[in-house]
């Protein structure tokens, strides 16, 4: 089973608007990444199959695949981790989430399953999807 990563999607406040950021980086670019301060100590075992959970707005609600992680330095001469995304976006169900700082390891068995593909009805409301899954009916 692969390690996960957990971190907070600050500036988001729906998956609708990470899809389109996604969306957005990817144009003109290969790769699709963010950096981050720390780089994972237990890289072997978050690669291959593992993927960054996002937290948005004090829910986890979906996952990106990580492509890979690697060691870049900054501007400031401070070594920092680069994770690579596959561009798919895949919704969870919906786990309460208090903030923190930077990143955080989730094992496999704690993390939240996929939605079915069923779950994502084109044009439900996120607040909805989250109303419904908080009552077990997604």
């Amino acid at each position: 089973m692969p390690l996960n990563l957990l971190k907070l999607c600050v500036g988001v406040s729906e998956i609708d608007e990470l899809e389109s950021w996604v969306k957005d980086a990817r144009a003109g670019r290969d790769t699709l990444d963010h950096v981050t301060r720390m780089f994972p100590k237990r890289k072997d075992e978050i690669l291959p199959g593992g993927s960054l959970y996002w937290v948005i707005r004090g829910l986890i609600l979906c996952r990106q695949p990580i492509a890979a992680l690697e060691e870049v330095t900054g501007a400031d001469g401070i070594p920092r981790c680069r994770i690579q995304f596959k561009p798919q976006i895949i919704p969870v169900r919906p786990v309460p989430k208090r903030a923190f700082q930077g990143w955080r390891y989730l094992e496999e068995a704690d993390a939240p399953p996929d939605l079915p593909k069923s779950a994502k009805v084109e044009g439900m409301p996120e607040r909805m999807r989250r109303d419904l899954s908080e009552l077990g009916l997604l």
